[in-house]
């Protein structure tokens, strides 16, 4: 059970206490216990405009987020409550609600600036409430759009010309949904009836001229229009008439509400439900509850070191915690199953390494599902390690079980021997003979012995062995036997001991044949399931690039129509680039991978010794996948 459906009220996110940011450990608790994708919502806006109330909608609730009936802001910082997702199984939605905007009573204008960027960045729907219209007042009390170009970071390294890196904004930027609230215009334009999202697409419009102040109001619309990749406007009429029920609207049942409002409401959140979608980052991450937790950590630490929130940064140390825990769970599989699996010992050294390259596969694949951003190949190699460890440990375990039950075996079965040697039984003429068909019965027996292990034949000689004192003193009191007979006997048993030998060193050889015949199967699992992964990773920075490129152009396009030459050239510098970058990826992919597997077949071929053969096919993987890394 996911905690997400065991909370019943809000709790606080991060704390904003004398304009300082904190991240409240109850919160992470919550969050790092939900293994589910999470669909974030986030609401801001001017204190005291109904925010908290849409949210404890959202949440199917009067009551949750606190609504403050005074003109006092009552929520600070931003409270967080997650709840099952009402349409989308195996998902749970986080409500983010902020504290209000332009508050006076707060000293550093700064602070709402930062609680704003949070908002966006953690948000995979943000919600932007205000009151009344959209006009050109509310759009300047949107200046903090304009105002996340210096507080969010795409890339760690600084572009070489300085500029501001807002290119790829739009890839990572959530929904943007405008919801007006108390709207009392009638939704028409130039004689005509429009949409809520015409109304807000005719708002945006920029305005020609070169005007300072004029091109100040242009830069929310244009940022807004540039970052955010779907907008939608939701306009909403006064919940109740009566001032005196509004003041404790938490209070008012749903039959007292404005009927327009009511099914404006159930619009809001039908569309929530429906179309925001579950947070993701660059090239397809999804963000669970524990990833959206490191997120916010990672966010806040960043803005109290004095830093800009990085979002390369953030996947980075994201992937760090994720890909360390990716090589944990699969290596435990690995483990478990080899447990479960094997029964030692085993009748054959194949029988265990089949066993082995099956729950490899199963290892590889659980790492590849979890971890990301590898490019360097470092948890991959420590994954690779960690299983050839548990699968030389299972190796000894199983020789050490052979061993074990073979020499019980042996000594069951060579008791009558023993206790004739103890009563003198051979200590006769033609003592020599009997010893000798004695002998044999037991290796007659010992044969029959089921599932003896990857030890048999080693016990057995080491067990002939242990007998070659004793039968050459039966050997040489045998009276019944020439010398010359007995000389006979003394060489044809030293013949038999070193074929026997022989036979030991050849049985090895095969052994570590097999190995090595495992380890090259391991190597070329990990190889197809890497391509795959690496395929993956290609296809989702496509789908990235080129939605990217979609939306610009679409920009592009409506800069044209209002007559913005200097914008449309600005943006068609971005359009070639990202037109470049696809044709790149799109080229490099299966080149790269093919020279990768072309050197790794050699090495394959001419490298004896599994250890080397691990080594160096890793190092082979780690330079490669290095060289042809994929962007952020």
């Amino acid at each position: 059970t996911e905690t997400s459906q065991l909370m019943t009220a809000p709790v606080c996110l991060v704390e904003n206490k004398d304009n300082q940011l904190s991240v409240n450990q109850q919160a992470m608790q919550i969050l790092s216990s939900i293994s589910q994708p999470v669909v974030v919502v986030a609401i801001v806006g001017l204190y005291r405009t109904g925010k908290s109330y849409l949210m404890n909608r959202l949440a199917g609730q009067n009551h949750g987020f606190p609504l403050g009936s005074t003109i006092r802001s009552e929520t600070k910082g931003i409270w967080m409550w997650c709840v099952p997702h009402p349409t989308k199984l195996n998902q749970t939605l986080v409500l983010l609600d902020t504290e209000g905007l332009g508050d006076v009573e707060k000293g550093d204008p700064k602070n709402d600036s930062w609680i704003f960027a949070l908002a966006v960045l953690l948000s995979s729907a943000f919600v932007y409430n205000s009151m009344n219209t959209i006009n050109n007042d509310a759009l300047e009390k949107l200046h903090y759009v304009t105002e996340l170009t210096e507080l969010i970071r795409t890339k760690s390294s600084l572009r070489s010309d300085g500029a501001k890196d807002t290119t790829e904004f739009v890839s990572f930027f959530p929904d943007f949904v405008w919801t007006v609230r108390d709207f009392t215009l009638t939704l028409e334009l130039d004689g005509h009836a429009i949409t809520e999202d015409e109304y807000l697409e005719n708002a945006l419009k920029l305005i020609p001229g070169s005007n300072p102040k004029l091109q100040i109001s242009n830069q929310p619309k244009e940022y807004i229009k540039r970052f955010f990749p779907r907008k939608k406007c939701f306009v909403f009429d006064r919940p109740i008439s009566n001032t005196e029920l509004l003041a404790h609207i938490e209070r008012v049942s749903e039959d007292q509400l404005d009927p327009k409002f009511q099914k404006q409401s159930m619009n809001f959140c039908s569309y929530i439900f429906t179309h925001a979608s579950t947070k993701t980052l660059r090239q397809g991450i999804i963000v669970t509850g524990n990833r959206l937790g490191t997120l916010v950590v990672t966010y806040v630490d960043a803005i109290n070191s004095g830093a800009v929130p990085c979002l390369e940064n953030a996947v980075t140390t994201l992937a760090q915690r994720e890909n360390s825990a990716a090589v944990q769970r699969a290596a435990d599989h690995y483990s478990q199953q080899m447990d479960q699996r094997a029964r030692l010992p085993t009748d054959t050294l194949q029988e265990l390494l089949e066993l082995h390259t099956a729950c490899e596969r199963e290892a590889i694949t659980i790492f590849m599902e979890h971890s990301f951003r590898d490019d360097t190949r470092e948890f991959h190699k420590q994954l690779m390690a960690a299983i050839e460890k548990k699968k030389e440990e299972f190796l000894l375990q199983n020789e050490e079980a052979s061993v074990k039950y073979c020499q019980a075996e042996l000594a069951r079965l060579s008791e009558p021997l023993m206790e004739s040697i103890s009563r003198g039984t051979f200590s006769v003429p033609g003592g020599h003979r009997l010893y000798l068909e004695a002998k044999k019965k037991i290796k007659q027996d010992y044969e029959l012995v089921p599932r003896k292990g990857v030890k048999a034949e080693e016990v057995l000689l080491s067990f002939l062995k242990s007998q070659t004192a004793t039968e050459n003193t039966i050997l040489e009191s045998d009276k019944a036997l020439t010398a010359g007979e007995k000389a006979l006997a003394a060489e044809r048993a030293l013949k038999e001991a070193a074929e026997k030998e022989q036979e030991l060193q050849r049985q090895k050889q095969k052994e570590q044949q097999k190995k090595m015949k495992a380890q090259e199967r391991s190597f070329q699992e990990n190889m197809a399931q890497l391509k795959q992964k690496m395929q993956m990773e290609r296809e989702n920075l496509l789908a990235e690039k080129e939605r990217m490129l979609e939306h610009k152009l679409k920009v592009q396009e409506e800069l044209l129509t209002q007559v913005f030459e200097m914008k449309y050239e600005k943006l068609n510098e971005e359009i070639n680039q990202l037109k470049e970058d696809i044709n790149r990826t799109k080229k490099e992919g299966p080149v790269m991978f093919q020279d990768m597997l072309d050197v790794a077949g050699d090495v394959l071929t001419v490298l004896p010794g599994n250890a080397k053969l691990l080594g160096l096919g890793m190092k082979l993987i780690s330079s490669r996948s290095k060289e042809h890394s994929l962007p952020l």
